[in-house]
C-alpha cells in the first residue's frame, strides 16, 4: 500500500484545515513542529515524525548517516527514520547502507529530481524491509516517484498548499492500475493428493470477472476467480478467493509477493479482474484446511507454470475470454489467464532476483 506523509509547517490555526482534511481522507502520518504533536494526536490515530525528542514522536528524525551512529540511536528507539539529500552517486550509497542495517524509514529529498537516482534506490530497496520516502514538491512530481520502474516508492513527503492538493494527493495513489494478463495453454490438469488449502477472505465485495494472482512460481501467477458464482454446490462468498496451496504466492497491493500462508487480516492484497484491471483490498480473515487438491501447468513461450488449487466445482480460474471456468471441468488444451512477472536488472541492480522455479 503506497502512503503519504503530510509536512505541516506553522502554528495549529494554520494547519489545522490542512491536518483535518488529511484525517478525513484516509491520510495520518505527518512531520510537525513539536508545539502541535499534542493537537494533532487530538484528531485520532496518527503517525508523527519528528527531529524533536521531546515530547517523544512515533517516529524520530534523524539526519545522520552512519551506520555506526545510527545502529546506536536504534538501540533506544527503534522507530527511525533517516534524512538523506541525495546529491552524489555517495548519497545513494549511503541509502543502501541504511537499509542493510534495518533502518524503518529513509526519506529522501534532492533540489533537483532526476530519474535515475529515484530508480537506483527503488532497484535497491525493493525486496528489502526499509520503506522509502521521497520528498515529492507537486502533485505531477509525486504521480512520478508512485509509477517510476512500475513500482514506485514506498511513499511520499508532502507539503501542501491547500486542502484541495490533498484530496487531489490521495486520488493519485487510489487511481487504479493495470496488469497485462496473458491467455496461457493448459498443458496437465492432475489430481495431486490432500494438502492445507487457503481461502482469503476480504472486507470488498468482489465482482464476477474478479480475483487474486496466485502461484507456485512467482514469475508466472494464475487468475483465481472469487467465489461471485451461483451454483448448485454453495451459496455465493463475494468475498472470498479460494486461492489455493499454503506454498503459493500471492500479489499484493504494494506489487511485492506474499506466500499464502503468510497472509492475516489487515493485509493489503490485489484485487485483479479479467482484464487486467486492479484494486487494493483489505483482508478480514483468512482460513487454512485440508482439502483434496489438483496441480495445474499451464505453458506460455516454452515455459511452464504451475499452481494447486483444491479439487472443487466452486474452485475456477479464468479463461482468455474473461469467463471464470471450473477446475473441476479444465481440460488440456483449455487457455486461461496468468500474469507474468520478467526478473529484470536496473544498472546491473535485480529488481526481482533471476532464479529458476520448478
Amino acid at each position: 500500500m503506497k502512503r503519504i506523509i503530510i509536512r505541516l509547517n506553522g502554528s495549529w490555526e494554520d494547519i489545522k484545515e490542512l491536518a483535518v482534511t488529511s484525517m478525513t481522507s484516509g491520510i495520518n502520518a505527518f512531520v510537525a513542529d513539536k508545539s502541535v504533536i499534542s493537537q494533532l494526536k487530538q484528531l485520532g490515530s496518527v503517525t508523527v515524525f519528528s527531529p524533536s525528542e521531546n515530547p517523544k514522536p512515533d517516529v524520530l528524525i534523524v539526519t545522520e548517516t552512519s551506520p555506526e551512529k545510527i545502529l546506536r540511536i536504534m538501540e533506544h528507539e527503534k522507530r527511525v527514520a533517516c534524512w538523506v539529500n541525495i546529491k552524489t552517486k555517495k548519497d545513494e550509497e549511503k541509502v543502501s547502507e541504511l537499509s542493510k542495517i534495518g533502518v524503518p524509514y529513509v526519506i529522501v529529498e534532492t533540489e533537483d529530481w532526476k530519474i535515475i537516482p529515484i530508480e537506483n534506490l527503488i532497484a535497491e530497496l525493493h525486496k528489502s524491509a526499509t520503506e522509502l520516502y521521497a520528498e515529492a514538491r507537486n502533485l505531477d512530481e509525486a504521480k512520478t516517484l508512485f509509477q517510476t520502474l512500475e513500482i514506485g516508492v514506498d511513499g511520499v513527503l508532502f507539503t501542501p498548499k491547500t486542502a484541495k492538493e490533498i484530496i487531489e494527493l490521495k486520488k493519485i495513489i487510489e487511481m487504479p492500475k493495470r496488469l497485462e494478463l496473458t491467455a496461457a495453454k493448459v498443458v496437465e490438469v492432475n489430481e495431486v493428493g490432500s494438502g492445507d488449502r487457503v481461502c482469503v477472505d476480504t472486507c470488498s465485495l468482489l465482482r464476477e470477472g474478479e480475483g487474486m494472482l496466485v502461484g507456485s512460481q512467482s514469475q508466472g501467477l494464475f487468475l483465481i476467480h472469487s467465489e461471485t458464482l451461483q451454483t448448485e454446490f454453495a451459496t455465493p462468498r463475494p468475498f472470498r478467493v479460494n486461492a489455493g496451496a499454503v506454498h503459493a504466492y500471492v500479489l499484493m497491493a504494494d506489487g511485492k509477493t506474499k506466500y499464502l500462508s503468510e497472509l492475516e487480516a489487515g493485509d493489503n492484497v490485489l484485487a485483479v479482474d479479467y482484464q487486467g484491471n486492479c484494486r487494493e483490498v483489505v483482508v478480514g480473515r483468512v482460513k487454512i484446511e485440508k482439502r483434496p487438491l489438483l496441480i495445474v501447468k499451464v505453458e506460455l513461450d516454452r515455459k511452464i507454470f504451475k499452481t494447486l488449487v483444491q479439487n472443487a466445482e466452486t474452485v475456477n480460474l479464468v479463461d482468455k475470454d474473461g469467463k471464470p471456468v471450473s477446475v473441476a471441468k479444465l481440460k488440456k488444451g483449455d487457455e486461461i489467464l496468468i500474469y507474468t512477472i520478467t526478473g529484470g536488472r536496473h544498472f546491473g541492480k535485480s529488481v526481482e532476483e533471476t532464479i529458476v522455479e520448478k
